[in-house]
């Protein structure tokens, strides 16, 4: 068998050939950055694409979820996930705001709305949930919550590009929902994300934080940030645009032989979610459990030993992380589900130019440990 590397993801990158008619209209228009035609073109045709009102482009996920907790003039306690990647939390902190750790539903391992009330105290001012790997939050319970207790919601949406529920977009959820636009998504820009948001007005206080806060030559009103993205990356986008069906379908046929084949293996469970009408299968995530022979960590020394590098994503909880291990709701009692998840979640391989011959090695691989 092939011993070729078998990363956890790899970019989709559409014929090279296709790339250079865009870079020479932006040769041609001299435009870099600060919302040039690619930029606007994008934020059009994506906003057509997903279904939604309103894109606000962005350089980078982070910057986007910096920039839509400034949008909602937030303060105090902000109730969260531990389970997911740091920058969530981080978005926090970096606006002041203290997060909050609720545990996570055992099933869709996302913020559990039976664990957010007991939560809530009188700094509370918003919820930040994770649609994780790309598997929709319980949307109505938690917009339930914030409105009983006049929360804001901010959703981090940065696996959930194109999923959908009964009712349309996850994206149309919550006051704002943030995507990210990086190179191991399913949807790229190389670097680069995006604000959903509801209104024109909206997105226009979003432009100016992204954009230092300038309103007009000599008028600037917030201290914003530079979120902007370039003209490349936008151009990069359309294209990426372009081929997006193709990708998605590559990697549904991963995921559809990886279900077939995985749930013959005992303590191989894989994560499964039924609330999205429309998925964009972005990561394969699986739990080993303690019916199979090996620790979630033995089996992916195992892979990495067989040159498969599957991914413990996510892992560590960003509440062991020690800026946040002290907050009060880090302790392990609170997070039981989330503690547990963290010790037995595997990514698997998923992209869309991975091979059957791949797969099977992924496979193969786990099969053997099971003996």
């Amino acid at each position: 068998m092939n011993n070729k590397p078998i990363y956890v993801t790899q970019p989709y990158l559409p014929p090279i050939e296709e790339f250079v008619p865009y870079l020479e209209q932006i040769w041609q228009n001299k435009v870099l950055t600060n919302g040039g035609p690619m930029h606007q073109q994008l934020e059009k045709e994506l906003a057509e694409y997903l279904g939604v009102n309103q894109v606000v482009l962005f350089n980078n996920g982070t910057n986007a979820l910096l920039t839509a907790l400034q949008a909602l003039d937030l303060s105090g306690e902000v109730i969260t996930t531990p389970y997911s990647f740091v920058a969530t939390t981080n978005s926090l902190v970096w606006n002041n705001l203290t997060p909050v750790f609720v545990d996570i539903d055992p099933v869709t391992l996302n913020l559990d709305p039976a664990k957010i009330e007991a939560a809530i105290s009188e700094k509370t001012t918003a919820i930040m949930p994770v649609h994780c790997y790309g598997n929709s939050c319980d949307v109505q319970a938690i917009q339930a919550i914030a409105d009983k207790h006049g929360l804001k919601v901010l959703y981090d949406a940065a696996h959930a590009f194109g999923v959908q529920d009964e009712s349309g977009s996850i994206l149309l959820h919550g006051d704002l929902s943030v995507l990210s636009f990086h190179a191991t998504k399913v949807f790229s820009t190389f670097e680069g994300g995006a604000i959903i948001c509801h209104d024109e007005a909206t997105k226009q206080r979003i432009n100016q934080l992204k954009n230092f806060g300038i309103i007009d030559e000599v008028t600037i009103n917030d201290a914003g940030i530079n979120g902007k993205m370039s003209e490349v990356n936008a151009a990069f986008g359309l294209l990426q645009l372009k081929h997006i069906q193709t990708a998605l379908a590559a990697r549904k046929v991963v995921d559809e032989f990886y279900r077939e084949h995985l749930a013959k293996i005992p303590g191989i469970n894989i994560l499964t979610s039924t609330a999205e009408s429309v998925r964009n299968y972005s990561y394969f995530p699986v739990l080993v459990t303690e019916k199979y022979p090996l620790s979630r960590d033995e089996l992916y020394e195992k892979l990495k030993q067989n040159n498969v590098f599957a991914r413990r994503y996510f892992y560590p909880l960003i509440s062991h992380f020690p800026m946040y291990s002290g907050l009060s709701s880090a302790n392990a009692k609170n997070l039981i589900v989330a503690e547990d998840a963290t010790k037995k979640v595997l990514c698997l391989p998923i992209f869309p130019g991975m091979s059957e011959d791949d797969v099977k090695k992924v496979i193969l691989n786990i099969m053997d440990g099971a003996l």
